[in-house]
């Protein structure tokens, strides 16, 4: 940011811009296509007119990243995947005016790795599968992984353009969260269900609206610690009380979770990194995130008239404790490794998971774990792809420790692709992020120059 004051009204402003998209959308939903078009168009201008030279292509791709259950659920996207498809465009786009480190040799392996899948599947899946369909269903989330990787490796960015694209990541999402709100103000009025709460999703999916809000959520609490400004903090804590119950209220725990994970793993990293002085202001915003987060839950329970209470130890409107906490996934999971131990070397094929599901359990249902999925259709090339996603990072944060939210967003991705798989491009952008030579131009001119191709 170039300083306070600048940052400070173009954060309200563009608050108040996707407000005005919420309720514009809210009042006539056939609107999220055209608004889509244009934000994808004007996107496109952007990277091409500016050769992408501050990273354009990076901030488009975290905006539909961050847009796409948004505009899946208003009925804005021309394809289901067209968010994964957008992030692969403009990122491609950015790396053919700027290239990629010479060090992604990795990520270039982990993107063919995923084409024998493709071949098995054409002799695997029945005729009555859609072929294409189901190729695109489970490949655009780890292509999109895998273009992000190799946009992001070693690639320096400096503080400020990070900044934009954390914001640029959280815009649409808080544009979600208002229009929520126009759609379902109180849930006092209407009847809750404890398996998913449709009625506070605005009929879409709980588990994807929980990821989204509960990653919201985690930068905005972020931002607490990183923008040191009082009007912007409070609006921020606002903010949080606001997308912290609406995540709640979806009754889908795995966004929940993982983002007090992600917060967790996040304060650690920055504290360790702080000096004593600076380490003492952090307590006190320790404590005051503490506070808010114990009356988000509070009121959230009000809300729900207890009902939340029940979701989170596991029991029923009743008040019986349940069986399985997984609500079925350990099921698919136990699904999947019996067919990567029955066909280990060459897996059963992309898509495959569904089909076999169906004959070894009666139910056609789509996986929820991306690691076991990778397992049973790719075979041993599948465990190779999963080594390099998780050496990878791992190699880079032992040189370079200089990004804050290096173990947020890998615990973000890990945790999301074990309970919602990759349905959504957010797991897979938010892994390349991690990847980022962050710069502070006024500290750090030596790692800039080792850096440099």
């Amino acid at each position: 940011m170039a300083g306070t004051s600048r940052y400070k009204f173009n954060y309200i402003e563009l608050l108040l811009l996707h407000l005005g998209m919420a309720f514009l959308i809210y009042i006539y939903e056939p609107i999220a296509s055209l608004l889509l078009f244009g934000i994808l168009a004007y996107f496109l201008f952007l990277i091409i007119t500016k050769e992408n030279r501050n990273n354009e292509a990076l901030m488009a791709a975290a905006y539909i990243a961050g847009a796409e259950v948004f505009f899946r659920q208003t009925g804005g996207m021309v394809f289901y995947e067209t968010g994964k498809y957008m992030v692969i465009v403009f990122l491609v786009i950015g790396m053919f005016f700027k290239g990629t480190s010479s060090r992604t040799i990795p990520y270039w392996t982990y993107l063919l790795i995923l084409i024998p899948g493709i071949v098995v599947a054409s002799m695997t899946i029945s005729y009555q599968g859609e072929f294409r369909k189901l190729i695109a269903f489970n490949l655009s989330g780890p292509v999109a992984l895998g273009v992000t990787a190799l946009y992001c490796y070693y690639k320096k960015i400096k503080q400020e353009d990070f900044q934009r694209v954390i914001s640029m990541l959280l815009l649409p999402i808080i544009a979600q969260m208002f229009y929520l709100y126009l759609y379902t103000p109180s849930m006092q009025d209407v009847s809750i269900s404890l398996s998913g709460n449709y009625a506070a999703t605005g009929g879409f999916g709980p588990n994807q609206i929980s990821t989204v809000f509960g990653f919201g959520a985690f930068l905005i609490a972020t931002r607490i610690f990183t923008i040191k400004h009082k009007l912007i903090n409070i609006i921020d804590l606002v903010l949080l009380g606001m997308m912290g119950y609406r995540a709640l209220i979806t009754f889908s725990r795995g966004g929940v979770f993982t983002a007090i994970v992600c917060i967790i793993a996040f304060i650690i990293i920055l504290y360790y990194k702080k000096g004593a002085r600076e380490q003492s202001r952090l307590n006190f915003k320790i404590i005051l995130l503490g506070g808010a987060t114990l009356l988000i839950w509070l009121f959230s329970m009000v809300q729900t008239g207890g009902l939340l209470g029940n979701r989170y130890s596991n029991k029923d409107a009743a008040g019986q404790l349940k069986d399985d906490i997984t609500t079925g996934r350990v099921e698919l999971v136990t699904t999947e490794l019996h067919a990567f131990v029955n066909y280990p070397i060459t897996g059963i094929g992309v898509g495959k998971g569904r089909e076999y599901r169906e004959e070894n359990l009666g139910i056609e249902i789509n996986t929820h774990n991306e690691i076991s999925r990778m397992l049973s259709e790719h075979g041993l090339l599948g465990m190779v792809a999963l080594f390099i996603l998780l050496l990878m990072p791992i190699i880079f944060w032992t040189k370079f420790k200089n990004n804050y939210y290096f173990l947020a967003f890998l615990a973000f991705w890990f945790l999301t692709i074990n309970h919602s798989a990759m349905r959504i491009a957010l797991p897979a952008f938010v892994y390349g992020l991690a990847l980022l030579y962050i710069v502070d131009e006024k500290k750090d001119p030596v790692h800039r120059k080792r850096l440099t191709r």
